[in-house]
């Protein structure tokens, strides 16, 4: 592994919810964080629209402050160098598990997604892909707006990746991964980033257990191989390479 990190790689995560961060690619950021790499978080909702837990561990009016905390508890156990909140509204889940965007303009949160990016200067941006993962409203919108803001760059854009989503019902990641990652080192702090979201338990072990078949821990749903698919190549910046190097370094052998 690369033992001399360059601390000078900056990446920009930015996601829909809370736990999509961790969820997803938990264990990338951590290894990141650790090869000195600086990730700024950025989250367009408090998930206050989400599940509360079985049984609810707090009321309804109370939940995007409970996610608020919980995604503070997740980026500090993954090594993050900052966490934002966008502000916007998660909507509530509809009917038959309906889900929705969280805001009817899109250009004005790319304007301020493009504000962030000439403020923290990214070589790399991690974000839902076009597909929304598994077609969630919301991270669509949430890719939408990202590739947006960074359509009104001139010289310099930074590199785009998205999570590949591992189908439960086939068992293959959806896009075709360019990365498919062993995190197994890491592993032990994404499983602490996933005990921080104890909201959205409930959710995760039921679909863990429907996966398994059998009821599972919350440790059991962790898993050790995530993958990244590219959006976009990076434009007036050498940095990709650097990123691409770092991935290298924990290719899963399934690759």
């Amino acid at each position: 592994m690369n033992e001399n990190p360059d601390k000078s790689l900056t990446i920009l995560a930015f996601f829909a919810h809370p736990d999509d961060e961790t969820m997803f690619l938990g264990g990338t950021f951590a290894f990141l964080a650790d090869r000195g790499a600086k990730v700024h978080f950025i989250c367009a909702t408090r998930g206050e629209g989400g599940e509360r837990g079985d049984s609810p561990i707090c009321a309804r009016d109370e939940l995007g402050l409970v996610r608020d905390q919980e995604l503070v508890c997740a980026v500090t156990a993954l090594g993050g160098a900052s966490l934002q909140f966008s502000g916007y509204l998660d909507p509530e889940v509809g009917p038959d598990g309906e889900l929705y965007p969280f805001t009817d303009n899109l250009e004005k949160i790319a304007s301020e997604l493009q504000e962030q990016i000439n403020r923290l200067n990214p070589q790399v941006i991690i974000t839902h892909g076009p597909g929304g993962e598994y077609g969630h409203p919301a991270h669509i919108q949430a890719h939408q707006a990202m590739m947006l803001a960074l359509d009104t760059l001139d010289s310099f854009r930074p590199a785009v990746y998205a999570p590949s989503w591992l189908s439960r019902e086939t068992g293959v990641f959806t896009p075709t991964p360019a990365f498919l990652v062993d995190i197994t080192p890491w592993k032990e702090q994404k499983t602490k980033a996933v005990l921080c979201h104890k909201s959205q338990h409930g959710l995760f072990l039921r679909h863990g257990a429907a996966r398994a078949g059998r009821p599972v821990t919350v440790p059991e749903i962790v898993r050790c191989q995530e993958a990244l698919c590219q959006i976009h190549p990076a434009e007036g910046n050498n940095q990709q390479d650097h990123f691409e190097e770092l991935l290298a370094d924990i290719l899963s052998p399934d690759s």
